[in-house]
């Protein structure tokens, strides 16, 4: 009863030393010819065979395996150094290119925030559009061409009422102010206040037709309106502002 067992371990001892030796030979043949593709191609069978080896018993065989596939960690970090490095060179220049995009969106908003604010404390009307994903080139009428950074200086001084263009409306595409002195058309919901003036009137009509964001400066009253989806919020401070801009702009113009 006893032999039976004997013979069976004699023969798994047997077998793990030749699989032990199967494995150096494929090894040394892989070292002396093989390209570096094929040695990530044996390393993830190596991992296999280790797994299968420890499931199986043959110890022998799970030591080398392991000891082969740290060694082979090493070997690969030395033979893929210069694409790793490049890796991380190319990862590390896309966030840092992201956080560049976000820094200027931030200063875009920063701009827009000050433009607006020193326009209402003067009380002179103004009408800005900011767009998103939605191309507004089809609802606008007229305009001058301008191309320019946004800036809150350049803002201000296209509303001042000395200006050929401050009654239209300002455009900022993409991070540029693109156009000014543009006419939008006006909403022709029934429901809206006869009360409203021109701009306002202007600004939920073009968002009633695309996802664009318009701030709006009362003349009469210096208040700030900002209105997305022909919904209009009257009143905003100075932080609820730049909060709500950031909200609306950032996740559009980064995407």
């Amino acid at each position: 009863m006893t032999e039976f067992p004997q013979n069976l371990s004699l023969i798994l001892q047997t077998l793990d030393i030749a699989l032990a030796a199967f494995v150096i030979y494929r090894l040394s043949l892989l070292i002396n010819d093989a390209l570096a593709v094929r040695i990530l191609a044996s390393l993830s069978l190596l991992l296999v065979f280790s797994m299968a080896a420890r499931l199986a018993g043959l110890h022998t065989v799970h030591l080398l395996l392991q000891a082969v596939i740290a060694s082979s960690f090493v070997a690969l970090v030395v033979i893929f150094q210069t694409d790793i490095r490049l890796a991380f060179a190319t990862m590390n220049r896309g966030r840092q290119g992201k956080e560049r995009e976000v820094e200027e969106v931030d200063s875009i908003i920063e701009e827009l925030a000050t433009a607006v604010e020193s326009l209402a404390g003067r009380q002179i009307g103004a009408l800005i559009v900011i767009e998103r994903s939605m191309s507004i080139d089809n609802f606008i009428a007229v305009g001058t061409d301008i191309d320019a950074k946004v800036t809150s200086e350049l803002i201000s001084s296209i509303f001042l009422p000395y200006s050929p263009i401050h009654d239209g409306a300002v455009i900022i595409q993409k991070g540029k102010l693109t156009r000014a002195g543009c006419f939008l058309p006006l909403t022709q919901n029934p429901d809206i206040s006869k009360n409203l003036g021109t701009r306002h009137r202007a600004a939920i009509g073009l968002t009633e037709l695309v996802d664009a964001v318009v701030l709006v400066v009362s003349e009469e009253t210096g208040s700030i309106s900002l209105v997305v989806g022909g919904h209009k919020s009257d009143d905003l401070d100075s932080i609820t502002l730049r909060k709500v801009l950031r909200k609306l702009i950032e996740p559009r113009w980064l995407s």
